[in-house]
C-alpha cells in the first residue's frame, strides 16, 4: 500500500502580493495607487524569499521571519529600499493580525547606502540579481562584474586565436594580479579591440556555450559577429535593469558593474604597486578608455 505525501502549493509570488495589496487597500492601510505598486513589488520579493526558504505563503510570514528577511535584505539594498520593504511588511503583519496597530517592525540599518555619485554593485548584490535572469544573461552579468565589459562587447568577445588586440602603449603592470586568468579580446568604443581577462571558472562556462561558427548579430543598427551564446547589447541591458529592480528594488544599470570592476582593480593595483596614479592609469587601460581622466568617474 503506497502512502501519498501531501504537498502544499501556493499561488505565484506576484499573485500573492497583489491579493494582499488589494485587501490592504480596501482596509485603508494603503492610501494611493503609487504606494500600492511599491508595496506589491516589495511583497512579491518577500514572497519569493518565503518560497525559497520553505516559509510557506506570504500571509504566513511571522514577525520573526519578517525581521530575518529584512536582515538579509540589509546586506544588498539601499536604506530607502529597505525602509519600503519594512513598511510593506509592517502593513501586511497588521493586516494578518500578527502585529498590533500600535506596534512597528524594528528599523534596520542597511549595510551599504546607494548614492548618486557611485553606480557600483557589490558581489552580494550581483549574486541576487542573476537569480532573476535567464542563464545567458546571468553569465554575461557575472562576466561584466568580473571583467568590466560594456554590453556591446559581449557580442564581440573572442579568444586570442580568433582575433588579436590592437597595438597600443600600455603599462607593463597592466592586469597585475590576474596572471592566472584566461585571456580574451573584445571590441568596444572607437573600434578599439583590447585584451580582457576572465577568471578561469567563468572562462570555462563561457567556452561551454561557444557557437559552432560565428553568427551575425545586429545591435543598434550595427552588425557584429558573435561567437558565444551569451547575452549582450540592448537586450542584456534591459534584462539587467528588470532583474536589478526585482532583486534589489532599484537599478543602476549594468554599466554599474563596470564601476565595480574599476574600483576593485584600482584597489588591487594600489596594493600591489603602491602608486595610486599609476593604478588609475592601469585601470583606464584595462577599461579601454582613451583618456585616463575618464576613469575618475568610475572611482567615486
Amino acid at each position: 500500500m503506497s502512502i501519498k505525501v501531501k504537498t502544499h502549493t501556493f499561488a505565484k509570488s506576484r499573485t500573492q502580493a497583489k491579493r494582499a495589496v488589494i485587501a490592504m487597500f480596501k482596509e485603508g492601510r494603503i492610501a494611493s495607487l503609487g504606494t500600492s505598486g511599491a508595496y506589491e513589488d516589495a511583497l512579491k520579493r518577500a514572497s519569493d524569499w518565503m518560497k525559497s526558504t520553505g516559509g510557506g505563503a506570504l500571509t504566513q510570514i511571522s514577525i520573526k521571519r519578517a525581521r530575518q528577511y529584512l536582515g538579509e535584505r540589509a546586506k544588498t539594498v539601499s536604506q530607502s529600499t529597505l525602509d519600503k520593504d519594512r513598511q510593506s511588511l509592517q502593513s501586511l503583519l497588521r493586516h494578518t493580525g500578527k502585529l498590533r496597530e500600535d506596534q512597528r517592525l524594528q528599523v534596520i540599518k542597511a549595510d551599504r547606502e546607494t548614492t548618486l555619485t557611485s553606480r557600483n554593485y557589490t558581489r552580494e548584490q550581483v549574486d541576487e540579481i542573476v537569480k532573476h535572469m535567464r542563464p545567458h544573461n546571468a553569465l554575461a552579468t557575472e562576466i561584466a562584474f568580473a571583467a568590466g565589459l560594456r554590453t556591446v562587447e559581449f557580442i564581440t568577445i573572442a579568444r586570442l586565436d580568433d582575433r588579436s588586440a590592437d597595438a597600443r602603449p600600455a603599462d607593463i603592470a597592466k592586469f597585475c594580479g590576474l596572471d592566472d586568468h584566461t585571456r580574451y579580446v573584445v571590441t568596444g568604443k572607437g573600434g578599439l579591440t583590447r585584451e580582457v581577462r576572465l577568471p578561469n571558472d567563468l572562462a570555462k562556462r563561457l567556452e561551454a556555450v561557444r557557437l559552432p561558427s560565428a553568427q551575425p548579430r545586429r545591435n543598434r543598427g550595427i552588425m557584429y559577429l558573435q561567437r558565444y551564446k551569451i547575452g549582450g547589447g540592448q537586450a542584456l541591458s534591459e534584462s539587467f535593469k528588470r532583474a536589478s529592480r526585482a532583486a534589489l528594488g532599484f537599478s543602476n544599470g549594468i554599466h554599474g558593474t563596470r564601476h565595480s570592476y574599476a574600483q576593485q582593480r584600482h584597489g588591487t593595483a594600489q596594493r600591489l604597486l603602491g602608486d595610486p596614479r599609476r593604478a588609475k592609469k592601469i585601470v583606464s587601460q584595462e577599461l579601454g578608455h582613451f583618456r585616463a581622466d575618464i576613469t575618475d568617474v568610475y572611482l567615486r
